[in-house]
Protein backbone atom coordinates (compact mmCIF):
# COMPACT_ATOMS: atom_id res chain seq x y z
CA UNK A 1 0.00 0.00 0.00
CA UNK A 2 2.90 2.59 -0.64
CA UNK A 3 1.64 5.76 -1.20
CA UNK A 4 -1.31 5.77 0.97
CA UNK A 5 -1.59 8.77 3.46
CA UNK A 6 -0.62 7.92 6.81
CA UNK A 7 -2.53 10.34 8.70
CA UNK A 8 -5.85 12.97 7.84
CA UNK A 9 -6.10 15.63 9.42
CA UNK A 10 -9.95 17.11 9.27
CA UNK A 11 -11.04 20.45 10.07
CA UNK A 12 -14.45 22.18 11.25
CA UNK A 13 -16.52 23.04 8.64
CA UNK A 14 -20.56 23.93 8.20
CA UNK A 15 -20.93 23.39 4.02
CA UNK A 16 -21.20 19.86 3.20
CA UNK A 17 -23.39 20.06 0.07
CA UNK A 18 -23.72 19.57 -3.30
CA UNK A 19 -23.05 15.78 -5.48
CA UNK A 20 -20.99 13.30 -5.36
CA UNK A 21 -20.39 9.40 -6.37
CA UNK A 22 -18.74 6.94 -4.23
CA UNK A 23 -16.73 3.57 -5.43
CA UNK A 24 -18.89 0.71 -6.31
CA UNK A 25 -20.16 -1.58 -3.54
CA UNK A 26 -17.17 -3.90 -2.12
CA UNK A 27 -19.22 -6.70 -0.82
CA UNK A 28 -20.74 -7.15 -4.63
CA UNK A 29 -17.74 -6.60 -6.84
CA UNK A 30 -16.09 -9.67 -4.52
CA UNK A 31 -19.16 -11.93 -5.85
CA UNK A 32 -19.56 -10.89 -8.83
CA UNK A 33 -15.44 -11.18 -9.64
CA UNK A 34 -15.58 -14.85 -7.53
CA UNK A 35 -19.10 -16.26 -9.73
CA UNK A 36 -17.24 -14.66 -12.90
CA UNK A 37 -14.62 -16.94 -12.26
CA UNK A 38 -16.78 -20.15 -12.13
CA UNK A 39 -19.20 -19.59 -14.88
CA UNK A 40 -19.14 -20.42 -18.02
CA UNK A 41 -18.71 -17.71 -20.21
CA UNK A 42 -16.99 -14.10 -20.44
CA UNK A 43 -18.76 -11.90 -17.33
CA UNK A 44 -18.58 -8.17 -17.95
CA UNK A 45 -18.44 -5.98 -14.60
CA UNK A 46 -19.15 -2.44 -14.80
CA UNK A 47 -18.18 -0.79 -11.54
CA UNK A 48 -15.62 -2.91 -9.74
CA UNK A 49 -13.98 -1.60 -6.47
CA UNK A 50 -10.50 -1.16 -7.07
CA UNK A 51 -9.78 -1.13 -3.43
CA UNK A 52 -6.76 -3.25 -2.16
CA UNK A 53 -9.70 -5.96 -0.97
CA UNK A 54 -11.41 -6.66 -3.77
CA UNK A 55 -8.02 -6.57 -5.72
CA UNK A 56 -7.12 -9.75 -3.48
CA UNK A 57 -9.73 -11.56 -4.72
CA UNK A 58 -8.82 -10.95 -8.67
CA UNK A 59 -5.22 -11.55 -7.55
CA UNK A 60 -6.13 -15.02 -6.40
CA UNK A 61 -8.54 -15.95 -8.95
CA UNK A 62 -5.82 -14.97 -11.67
CA UNK A 63 -3.20 -17.21 -9.46
CA UNK A 64 -5.53 -20.08 -9.96
CA UNK A 65 -5.72 -19.38 -13.78
CA UNK A 66 -8.56 -17.32 -14.11
CA UNK A 67 -8.18 -14.81 -17.07
CA UNK A 68 -9.13 -11.10 -16.39
CA UNK A 69 -9.18 -8.20 -17.93
CA UNK A 70 -8.96 -4.30 -17.41
CA UNK A 71 -10.85 -2.82 -19.76
CA UNK A 72 -11.27 0.61 -18.10
CA UNK A 73 -11.26 2.21 -14.39
CA UNK A 74 -13.98 0.23 -12.81
CA UNK A 75 -14.64 -1.96 -16.07
CA UNK A 76 -13.07 -5.81 -16.10
CA UNK A 77 -14.37 -8.66 -17.94
CA UNK A 78 -13.39 -12.26 -16.61
CA UNK A 79 -13.31 -15.03 -18.74
CA UNK A 80 -14.57 -17.79 -16.76
CA UNK A 81 -13.21 -21.27 -16.22
CA UNK A 82 -16.29 -23.37 -15.30
CA UNK A 83 -17.58 -24.61 -11.84
CA UNK A 84 -13.96 -27.10 -11.73
CA UNK A 85 -12.06 -25.34 -13.99
CA UNK A 86 -9.83 -23.71 -11.51
CA UNK A 87 -6.20 -24.56 -11.38
CA UNK A 88 -3.97 -25.46 -7.83
CA UNK A 89 -2.29 -21.83 -7.88
CA UNK A 90 1.43 -23.38 -6.32
CA UNK A 91 1.77 -21.21 -3.40
CA UNK A 92 -0.76 -19.79 -0.75
CA UNK A 93 -3.47 -17.27 -1.66
CA UNK A 94 -2.79 -13.95 0.21
CA UNK A 95 -5.60 -12.08 0.69
CA UNK A 96 -4.22 -9.03 2.66
CA UNK A 97 -6.67 -7.51 4.95
CA UNK A 98 -9.82 -8.93 3.09
CA UNK A 99 -11.82 -10.99 5.54
CA UNK A 100 -14.71 -11.33 2.80
CA UNK A 101 -12.68 -12.91 0.44
CA UNK A 102 -10.72 -15.27 2.83
CA UNK A 103 -14.23 -16.43 3.98
CA UNK A 104 -16.31 -16.83 0.67
CA UNK A 105 -13.02 -18.20 -1.77
CA UNK A 106 -13.17 -20.78 0.97
CA UNK A 107 -16.40 -22.34 -0.05
CA UNK A 108 -15.35 -22.26 -3.70
CA UNK A 109 -11.91 -24.09 -2.83
CA UNK A 110 -13.94 -26.68 -0.34
CA UNK A 111 -15.18 -28.46 -3.77
CA UNK A 112 -11.16 -28.19 -5.91
CA UNK A 113 -9.55 -30.77 -6.81
CA UNK A 114 -6.37 -29.40 -5.31
CA UNK A 115 -5.17 -28.51 -2.26
CA UNK A 116 -5.05 -24.70 -1.25
CA UNK A 117 -3.78 -22.49 1.42
CA UNK A 118 -5.37 -18.99 2.34
CA UNK A 119 -3.42 -16.45 4.31
CA UNK A 120 -3.72 -12.60 5.08
CA UNK A 121 -1.75 -9.73 6.33
CA UNK A 122 -1.47 -9.38 10.37
CA UNK A 123 -5.05 -8.58 10.65
CA UNK A 124 -6.46 -10.85 8.90
CA UNK A 125 -4.40 -13.38 10.51
CA UNK A 126 -6.29 -12.83 13.91
CA UNK A 127 -9.84 -12.89 12.66
CA UNK A 128 -11.73 -16.08 13.81
CA UNK A 129 -12.26 -18.65 10.89
CA UNK A 130 -13.80 -21.78 13.08
CA UNK A 131 -17.02 -20.25 11.96
CA UNK A 132 -16.58 -20.81 8.49
CA UNK A 133 -14.57 -24.06 8.66
CA UNK A 134 -16.51 -26.21 11.01
CA UNK A 135 -20.27 -25.88 8.79
CA UNK A 136 -18.11 -26.49 5.70
CA UNK A 137 -16.38 -29.30 7.24
CA UNK A 138 -20.52 -30.77 8.18
CA UNK A 139 -20.41 -30.85 4.08
CA UNK A 140 -17.33 -32.97 4.01
CA UNK A 141 -14.87 -30.23 3.29
CA UNK A 142 -11.22 -31.15 4.41
CA UNK A 143 -10.44 -27.89 6.04
CA UNK A 144 -8.16 -26.75 9.22
CA UNK A 145 -7.38 -23.09 10.72
CA UNK A 146 -4.52 -23.13 13.44
CA UNK A 147 -6.54 -22.49 16.78
CA UNK A 148 -9.69 -20.77 14.88
CA UNK A 149 -7.77 -18.44 12.88
CA UNK A 150 -5.86 -18.22 9.35
CA UNK A 151 -4.03 -19.81 7.58
CA UNK A 152 -7.19 -21.85 6.17
CA UNK A 153 -5.74 -25.12 4.69
CA UNK A 154 -8.24 -26.89 2.47
CA UNK A 155 -7.91 -30.32 1.00
CA UNK A 156 -8.62 -31.01 -2.25
CA UNK A 157 -10.68 -34.05 -3.73
CA UNK A 158 -13.47 -33.85 -1.04
CA UNK A 159 -16.84 -34.88 -1.89
CA UNK A 160 -19.26 -32.14 -1.01
CA UNK A 161 -22.94 -33.08 0.12
CA UNK A 162 -25.47 -30.70 0.80
CA UNK A 163 -27.13 -30.20 4.49
CA UNK A 164 -29.16 -27.92 6.43
CA UNK A 165 -27.25 -25.32 8.52
CA UNK A 166 -28.62 -22.96 10.73
CA UNK A 167 -26.54 -20.04 12.22
CA UNK A 168 -26.25 -19.42 15.89
CA UNK A 169 -25.58 -15.51 14.67
CA UNK A 170 -26.23 -13.76 11.59
CA UNK A 171 -23.34 -14.12 9.19
CA UNK A 172 -23.45 -13.02 5.17
CA UNK A 173 -20.05 -14.00 4.89
CA UNK A 174 -20.47 -17.66 6.30
CA UNK A 175 -23.93 -17.78 4.78
CA UNK A 176 -22.12 -17.20 1.13
CA UNK A 177 -19.09 -19.62 1.74
CA UNK A 178 -21.79 -22.35 2.59
CA UNK A 179 -24.07 -21.68 -0.18
CA UNK A 180 -21.10 -21.34 -2.35
CA UNK A 181 -19.85 -24.74 -1.28
CA UNK A 182 -23.16 -25.82 -1.65
CA UNK A 183 -22.85 -24.99 -5.43
CA UNK A 184 -20.14 -28.28 -5.81
CA UNK A 185 -21.89 -30.65 -3.20
CA UNK A 186 -24.24 -33.34 -3.92
CA UNK A 187 -28.26 -32.51 -2.91
CA UNK A 188 -29.68 -29.28 -1.15
CA UNK A 189 -27.66 -26.92 1.05
CA UNK A 190 -29.84 -24.53 3.29
CA UNK A 191 -28.74 -22.13 5.76
CA UNK A 192 -31.20 -20.33 7.98
CA UNK A 193 -30.11 -17.40 10.10
CA UNK A 194 -31.87 -16.06 13.27
CA UNK A 195 -32.11 -12.72 11.63
CA UNK A 196 -31.56 -10.71 8.18
CA UNK A 197 -28.35 -10.79 6.56
CA UNK A 198 -27.09 -9.27 3.50
CA UNK A 199 -28.32 -11.13 0.82
CA UNK A 200 -25.96 -10.44 -2.19
CA UNK A 201 -24.98 -13.71 -3.00
CA UNK A 202 -28.37 -15.06 -3.12
CA UNK A 203 -29.24 -12.45 -5.88
CA UNK A 204 -25.90 -12.49 -7.23
CA UNK A 205 -26.28 -16.77 -7.82
CA UNK A 206 -29.52 -15.80 -9.39
CA UNK A 207 -28.09 -13.32 -11.71
CA UNK A 208 -25.67 -16.32 -13.22
CA UNK A 209 -28.75 -18.70 -13.56
CA UNK A 210 -28.52 -20.55 -10.26
CA UNK A 211 -32.14 -20.80 -9.01
CA UNK A 212 -32.26 -20.00 -4.92
CA UNK A 213 -35.51 -21.23 -3.13
CA UNK A 214 -36.01 -18.53 -0.20
CA UNK A 215 -38.63 -18.53 2.86
CA UNK A 216 -37.93 -16.15 5.56
CA UNK A 217 -34.42 -16.06 6.72
CA UNK A 218 -33.05 -19.03 5.01
CA UNK A 219 -31.95 -19.28 1.61
CA UNK A 220 -31.26 -22.82 0.14
CA UNK A 221 -29.57 -23.90 -3.57
CA UNK A 222 -29.22 -27.46 -4.87
CA UNK A 223 -25.99 -28.98 -6.17
CA UNK A 224 -24.13 -29.32 -8.11
CA UNK A 225 -24.64 -26.44 -10.46
CA UNK A 226 -23.76 -24.59 -13.59
CA UNK A 227 -23.36 -20.60 -13.73
CA UNK A 228 -23.87 -19.41 -17.06
CA UNK A 229 -21.87 -15.74 -17.60
CA UNK A 230 -23.53 -12.67 -17.50
CA UNK A 231 -22.93 -8.63 -17.38
CA UNK A 232 -22.89 -6.90 -13.31
CA UNK A 233 -23.41 -3.48 -13.00
CA UNK A 234 -22.33 -2.52 -9.43
CA UNK A 235 -23.82 0.13 -7.71
CA UNK A 236 -21.93 2.71 -5.53
CA UNK A 237 -21.37 0.91 -2.10
CA UNK A 238 -24.01 1.58 0.77
CA UNK A 239 -21.21 2.06 3.67
CA UNK A 240 -19.52 3.86 1.62
CA UNK A 241 -21.58 6.74 1.41
CA UNK A 242 -22.69 5.99 4.99
CA UNK A 243 -20.09 8.28 5.93
CA UNK A 244 -21.44 11.02 3.60
CA UNK A 245 -24.33 10.50 4.21
CA UNK A 246 -23.84 11.54 8.24
CA UNK A 247 -21.59 14.80 6.72
CA UNK A 248 -24.23 16.10 4.87
CA UNK A 249 -26.95 15.72 8.08
CA UNK A 250 -24.17 17.16 10.71
CA UNK A 251 -22.50 19.33 8.63
CA UNK A 252 -24.57 20.72 5.76
CA UNK A 253 -25.55 23.71 4.85
CA UNK A 254 -27.54 22.68 1.92
CA UNK A 255 -28.70 19.24 0.28
CA UNK A 256 -26.17 16.32 -0.30
CA UNK A 257 -27.22 13.73 -2.89
CA UNK A 258 -25.15 10.76 -3.43
CA UNK A 259 -25.39 9.05 -6.74
CA UNK A 260 -26.59 5.60 -7.81
CA UNK A 261 -26.37 3.91 -4.63
CA UNK A 262 -26.95 0.32 -3.75
CA UNK A 263 -29.95 0.38 -1.60
CA UNK A 264 -30.51 -3.09 -0.63
CA UNK A 265 -32.65 -3.75 2.22
CA UNK A 266 -30.27 -5.86 4.14
CA UNK A 267 -27.98 -3.11 4.29
CA UNK A 268 -29.78 0.67 4.74
CA UNK A 269 -30.48 -0.19 8.26
CA UNK A 270 -28.20 2.61 9.41
CA UNK A 271 -31.20 5.25 7.49
CA UNK A 272 -33.84 3.51 9.37
CA UNK A 273 -31.92 4.37 12.31
CA UNK A 274 -31.25 7.97 11.28
CA UNK A 275 -34.72 8.77 10.36
CA UNK A 276 -35.50 7.28 14.16
CA UNK A 277 -32.54 9.80 15.03
CA UNK A 278 -34.79 12.75 12.94
CA UNK A 279 -32.82 12.88 10.14
CA UNK A 280 -33.96 14.09 6.61
CA UNK A 281 -32.98 10.90 4.20
CA UNK A 282 -34.71 10.71 0.46
CA UNK A 283 -34.30 8.15 -2.21
CA UNK A 284 -35.00 8.92 -5.87
CA UNK A 285 -34.93 7.09 -8.85
CA UNK A 286 -35.17 4.05 -7.33
CA UNK A 287 -34.52 0.68 -10.33
CA UNK A 288 -32.76 -2.34 -9.85
CA UNK A 289 -30.06 -4.47 -11.66
CA UNK A 290 -29.32 -7.79 -10.84
CA UNK A 291 -31.71 -8.07 -8.06
CA UNK A 292 -29.85 -5.14 -6.42
CA UNK A 293 -32.12 -2.00 -5.66
CA UNK A 294 -30.32 1.30 -6.36
CA UNK A 295 -30.94 4.96 -6.14
CA UNK A 296 -29.73 8.61 -5.41
CA UNK A 297 -29.64 9.55 -1.92
CA UNK A 298 -30.41 13.11 -0.91
CA UNK A 299 -29.70 14.38 2.54
CA UNK A 300 -30.62 17.47 5.04
CA UNK A 301 -28.99 19.34 7.07
CA UNK A 302 -30.68 18.80 10.34
CA UNK A 303 -30.15 18.23 14.33
CA UNK A 304 -30.11 14.75 14.87
CA UNK A 305 -31.36 13.40 18.85
CA UNK A 306 -30.22 10.20 20.70
CA UNK A 307 -32.16 6.98 20.67
CA UNK A 308 -31.79 3.37 22.25
CA UNK A 309 -30.83 1.88 19.02
CA UNK A 310 -33.68 -1.11 18.12
CA UNK A 311 -31.92 -4.50 18.49
CA UNK A 312 -33.50 -5.64 15.64
CA UNK A 313 -31.06 -2.90 13.08
CA UNK A 314 -28.11 -3.36 15.04
CA UNK A 315 -26.96 -6.67 13.13
CA UNK A 316 -27.43 -5.26 9.57
CA UNK A 317 -26.09 -2.04 10.26
CA UNK A 318 -22.55 -3.50 11.50
CA UNK A 319 -20.38 -1.64 9.07
CA UNK A 320 -21.85 1.49 9.47
CA UNK A 321 -21.83 1.83 13.43
CA UNK A 322 -18.81 3.16 13.49
CA UNK A 323 -19.97 6.64 11.70
CA UNK A 324 -23.20 6.29 13.72
CA UNK A 325 -21.02 6.43 16.75
CA UNK A 326 -19.55 9.86 15.23
CA UNK A 327 -23.18 11.08 14.62
CA UNK A 328 -24.44 9.99 18.24
CA UNK A 329 -21.35 12.41 19.57
CA UNK A 330 -23.13 15.82 18.18
CA UNK A 331 -26.59 14.30 18.37
CA UNK A 332 -28.10 15.83 20.81
CA UNK A 333 -28.71 13.66 24.15
CA UNK A 334 -27.67 10.01 24.70
CA UNK A 335 -27.50 7.05 22.17
CA UNK A 336 -27.38 3.41 22.97
CA UNK A 337 -26.06 0.78 21.16
CA UNK A 338 -26.11 -3.05 22.40
CA UNK A 339 -26.25 -6.13 20.51
CA UNK A 340 -22.90 -5.46 18.88
CA UNK A 341 -20.20 -7.58 20.24
CA UNK A 342 -19.40 -8.63 16.58
CA UNK A 343 -17.49 -5.48 16.27
CA UNK A 344 -14.35 -6.86 18.41
CA UNK A 345 -13.69 -8.96 15.80
CA UNK A 346 -13.82 -7.02 12.88
CA UNK A 347 -10.15 -5.17 11.94
CA UNK A 348 -10.05 -3.87 15.02
CA UNK A 349 -11.72 -4.03 17.89
CA UNK A 350 -13.82 -1.49 16.32
CA UNK A 351 -15.68 -0.63 20.23
CA UNK A 352 -12.72 0.15 21.63
CA UNK A 353 -11.51 1.95 19.08
CA UNK A 354 -14.11 4.61 18.78
CA UNK A 355 -14.60 4.67 22.32
CA UNK A 356 -10.95 5.08 22.81
CA UNK A 357 -11.00 8.05 19.97
CA UNK A 358 -14.27 9.25 20.91
CA UNK A 359 -12.90 9.83 24.43
CA UNK A 360 -10.19 11.39 22.64
CA UNK A 361 -11.97 14.22 21.41
CA UNK A 362 -13.82 15.42 24.50
CA UNK A 363 -17.07 12.93 23.91
CA UNK A 364 -18.52 11.20 27.02
CA UNK A 365 -18.57 7.16 26.57
CA UNK A 366 -19.84 4.86 28.48
CA UNK A 367 -18.32 1.17 27.65
CA UNK A 368 -21.24 -1.49 27.79
CA UNK A 369 -20.33 -5.49 27.61
CA UNK A 370 -22.04 -5.33 23.69
CA UNK A 371 -22.31 -2.02 22.83
CA UNK A 372 -21.59 1.85 23.80
CA UNK A 373 -23.72 4.85 25.32
CA UNK A 374 -22.79 7.71 23.70
CA UNK A 375 -23.43 11.18 25.26
CA UNK A 376 -23.85 13.71 22.72
CA UNK A 377 -22.01 17.07 23.00
CA UNK A 378 -19.51 19.61 21.96
CA UNK A 379 -16.83 17.68 20.13
CA UNK A 380 -13.16 19.40 21.48
CA UNK A 381 -10.95 17.99 18.63
CA UNK A 382 -7.39 16.53 19.13
CA UNK A 383 -5.65 12.97 18.20
CA UNK A 384 -7.23 10.02 17.57
CA UNK A 385 -5.38 6.65 16.05
CA UNK A 386 -7.82 4.30 13.84
CA UNK A 387 -5.42 1.35 15.15
CA UNK A 388 -5.35 0.53 11.30
CA UNK A 389 -9.04 0.22 10.53
CA UNK A 390 -10.41 2.02 7.21
CA UNK A 391 -14.26 2.74 9.22
CA UNK A 392 -12.91 3.94 12.25
CA UNK A 393 -10.44 6.47 10.32
CA UNK A 394 -13.28 8.07 7.96
CA UNK A 395 -15.68 7.85 10.94
CA UNK A 396 -13.30 10.33 12.64
CA UNK A 397 -12.78 12.17 9.26
CA UNK A 398 -16.21 13.13 8.86
CA UNK A 399 -16.49 13.95 12.82
CA UNK A 400 -13.46 16.53 12.25
CA UNK A 401 -16.20 18.89 9.83
CA UNK A 402 -18.31 19.37 13.33
CA UNK A 403 -15.26 19.26 15.81
CA UNK A 404 -14.28 22.77 17.64
CA UNK A 405 -10.83 22.12 16.52
CA UNK A 406 -9.47 19.68 13.75
CA UNK A 407 -8.69 16.03 14.87
CA UNK A 408 -5.65 14.64 13.61
CA UNK A 409 -6.53 10.81 12.78
CA UNK A 410 -3.40 8.07 12.63
CA UNK A 411 -2.95 5.09 10.89
CA UNK A 412 -5.20 5.60 8.05
CA UNK A 413 -3.71 3.70 5.40
CA UNK A 414 -5.75 1.21 5.04
CA UNK A 415 -8.80 3.46 3.85
CA UNK A 416 -7.82 2.70 0.32
CA UNK A 417 -8.76 -1.46 1.33
CA UNK A 418 -12.23 0.14 0.61
CA UNK A 419 -12.87 3.34 -0.54
CA UNK A 420 -10.14 4.54 -2.67
CA UNK A 421 -10.21 8.10 -3.68
CA UNK A 422 -12.04 8.88 -0.24
CA UNK A 423 -10.00 12.02 0.28
CA UNK A 424 -10.74 13.65 -2.73
CA UNK A 425 -14.73 13.00 -2.56
CA UNK A 426 -15.04 14.14 0.98
CA UNK A 427 -12.98 17.35 -0.55
CA UNK A 428 -15.87 17.39 -3.12
CA UNK A 429 -17.80 17.28 -0.66
CA UNK A 430 -16.98 20.25 1.19
CA UNK A 431 -14.98 18.42 3.70
CA UNK A 432 -11.71 19.98 4.68
CA UNK A 433 -9.61 16.85 5.06
CA UNK A 434 -5.89 16.95 4.62
CA UNK A 435 -3.62 13.94 3.71
CA UNK A 436 -0.01 13.18 5.51
CA UNK A 437 2.68 10.78 4.23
Amino acid sequence: MSGAAQSFVSSPVAGVAGDIRVPGDKSISHRAAMLGAIAQGTTEIQGFLEGEDCRATLAALVAMGVGIERLAPGQLRVHGVGLRGLKAPGRALDLGNSGTSMRLLAGILAGQAFDSELVGDASLMRRPMERVAAPLRLMGAGIRTRDGLPPLSIEGGCLLRGCEHALEIPSAQVKSALLLAGLYAAGPTCVSEPGVSRDHTEHMLEAFGVTVARSGSSASIAGPATLAATRIDVPGDFSSAAFFLVAGLVAGSAPLRIRDVGVNPTRTALIDILRLMGADIRLHEVTAQAGEPRADIEVRPCTLRGIVVPAALVPIALDELPILFAAAAVAEGDTVVTGAAELRVKESDRLAAMADGLEAIGVAVERLADGLLIRGGPVTGGVVTSRGDHRVAMSFAVLGARARSPIAIRDVQNVATSFPGFAETARAAGLRLEEAG
